[in-house]
């Protein structure tokens, strides 16, 4: 039995089994076959063997098989009679008998074949009707859990058109019909092959609202609504308690705070809710931490209109890596887990097995019903005994780059099915480096594969400045306007956007400033001028400052609306 994922009430994924996958391409014509059919062809192909076996007569088969072949002038006729043994046949006819009983034996091979191959096209498509009625209540567009069109039918082909509230074409929008995929071209036109049984497409674009569309024979025009996400963010301990949990979403209703972003797997692998990731539980991924009503918050979220993004901690797991040490990154010094600066050890990033893990965390959470992903520590170690770090191959700049690359593309062919939108967290200075900073992020190999690029801007971080600001922290506003507009030159041409972390934290680098309303505004300046599609709050302890944020919509609608 494998996975059908359903969109139920509240758009929320639902899980539910089938028996079949289908691995078709795109616009191909599509039959399912039942297993029963194939075992009653070859049932009926042992029938006609044995009825030649006890009427050909005495004939050597060599002989018989020439005449027949000669007689039904047919491929498959020699290919069948192929598979009987080399021996001679019974012989107890007369030969002008024997003739007559080999025709008429072959004519029955043929009615007994024609009606199998009838039966074998003819029938499985109505009995897979039946059987999709009974897994698909509702006819709500199926997305394969492993990523693969799902069998509703024959595939059809839709055509329709993609436009913004003005009436623009939009390019490159992702319409999706479970694995299968199309992209708009530059007029908004798109082409896609249908699996669902009500016809409906998952439609979006990064920086857009994304929507389901029944598709019909009519090519509508898709409307889609900007949407900027402006987000603080919750720790693996801050969503678990009530009182900051509360305190972080108090926000949502007084300022222009829209969304959050939640740690499912932090700093050190843990993951707040029970887990059914087998390898998690394997690996001890439950930790002090297990929230019981965790879906009934993602729901709750959802009915306030909050967009949900969970991040993701890749290759820094403490976690996984002490519990299989073949998959982490080894000291060479003393053979066991590499570790830095903080103690924490690494997985290797190289090892597919460990892609595989991180995908399969991140599924679940795509089946609660998050938003988007975003992967966090999507890259090599910076700090630590880096000298004594083994991977388990030769890591080059060139290895590194692909390595980073390679996890995201896997990653977003197989969360593809699911509509999340995936991000990924980068290093501040790699807007500025045409290298891979060392640690295998480079922004034109990650951007094919992400929808968003989350660059950490925090001024803090640029210990060396910036070309013209050499002191960062008294330059927020340059900072980041630079930061945010380098990433956009170099992904220009590309749906990926640009909403980056800001600063909403006390300096620890230069002359350990509180950042305050002014720097925090700075920041927000900087990212809205320079193109940014929303921004992201980090703070350790989720504690906001909610003074520097603007009222949220309604309140201040409400409020130029007084005299």
């Amino acid at each position: 039995m494998s996975g059908i994922l359903y969109r139920g009430p509240g758009d929320l994924p639902v899980l539910t089994p089938t028996c079949f996958v289908s691995r078709a391409p795109q616009l191909a014509d599509v039959r399912f076959i039942d297993g029963r059919y194939i075992a009653g062809l070859v049932g009926i192909a042992s029938l006609a063997r044995m009825l030649l076996f006890s009427r050909a007569g005495g004939l050597p088969v060599t002989d018989w098989c020439a005449r027949v072949k000669n007689f039904l002038r047919a491929d498959r006729a020699n290919d069948l009679l192929s598979s009987l043994p080399m021996t001679f046949l019974p012989s107890s006819e007369t030969p002008r008998r024997r003739c007559v009983v080999l025709v008429v034996a072959a004519l029955a091979t043929v009615a007994l074949l024609g009606i199998a191959g009838y039966v074998l096209l003819a029938a499985p498509g109505r009995l897979l009707a039946s059987q999709v009625s009974l897994n698909a209540p509702g006819g709500l567009p199926p997305l394969g859990a492993d990523g693969q069109p799902l069998p509703l039918g024959t595939l059809v082909t839709a055509e329709g058109r993609v436009v913004d509230q003005t009436g623009r074409p939009l390019r490159n929008v992702s319409v999706r019909s479970g694995a299968i995929e199309a992209l708009s071209d530059a007029e908004g036109r798109f082409s896609i092959g249908l699996v669902s049984a009500d016809h409906s497409v998952l439609v979006k674009l990064p920086g857009y609202q994304k929507r389901w569309v029944a598709l019909d024979q009519s090519k509508p025009t898709v409307t889609l609504t900007p949407h900027t996400v402006r987000a603080a963010y919750l720790t693996y301990y801050g969503v678990a308690d009530k009182g900051i949990r509360e305190r972080v979403f108090s926000l949502f209703d007084r300022t222009e705070l829209n969304a959050v972003v939640i740690d499912v797997k932090g700093d050190r692998g843990l993951i707040p809710y029970r887990t059914r990731v087998p390898a998690a539980l394997e690996a001890g991924a439950l930790g002090p931490v297990i929230m019981k009503d965790f879906d009934q918050l993602l729901a709750e979220l959802k009915g306030r209109h909050v967009y949900t993004i969970a991040r993701i901690v890749a290759f820094k797991d403490n976690i996984l890596a002490s519990a299989h040490p073949e998959l982490a990154v080894i000291d060479t010094r003393t053979g066991k887990p590499w570790i830095d600066n903080e103690k924490l050890a690494w997985v290797d990033p190289t090892r597919e097995e460990v892609w595989d893990y991180l995908i399969a965390v991140a599924k679940e959470a795509a089946l609660k019903g998050f938003d988007e992903i975003q992967f966090d520590y999507v890259r090599f170690p910076t700090d630590g005994k880096l000298a004594a770090a083994k991977y388990s191959k030769p890591i080059t700049p060139q290895v590194r780059v692909e390595t980073i690359a390679g996890f995201l593309a896997k990653a977003r062919k197989e969360l593809g099915p699911t509509g999340v939108f995936i991000a990924a967290d980068v290093f501040g200075y790699t807007a500025f480096n045409e290298n891979d900073t060392d640690i295998g992020q480079r922004i034109e190999d990650m951007a094919p594969y992400l929808d968003y690029f989350s660059p950490m801007v925090y001024p803090s971080g640029y210990h060396m400045g910036i070309p013209g600001f050499r002191n960062p922290v008294n330059h927020s506003y340059e900072i980041v306007r630079e930061s945010v507009r380098l990433t956009r030159k170099r992904t220009e041409g590309l749906p990926v956007q640009v909403r980056p972390w800001l600063q909403d934290f006390r300096d620890y680098a230069f002359d350990k400033r509180i950042f305050g309303v002014g720097e925090i505004q700075a920041q927000v300046r900087g990212a809205e001028e320079s193109g940014a599609t929303g921004w992201m709050l980090w703070n350790p302890r989720n504690d906001y400052t909610a003074a520097a944020l603007r009222p949220a919509p309604a309140l201040a609608k409400k409020a130029a609306a007084q005299p």
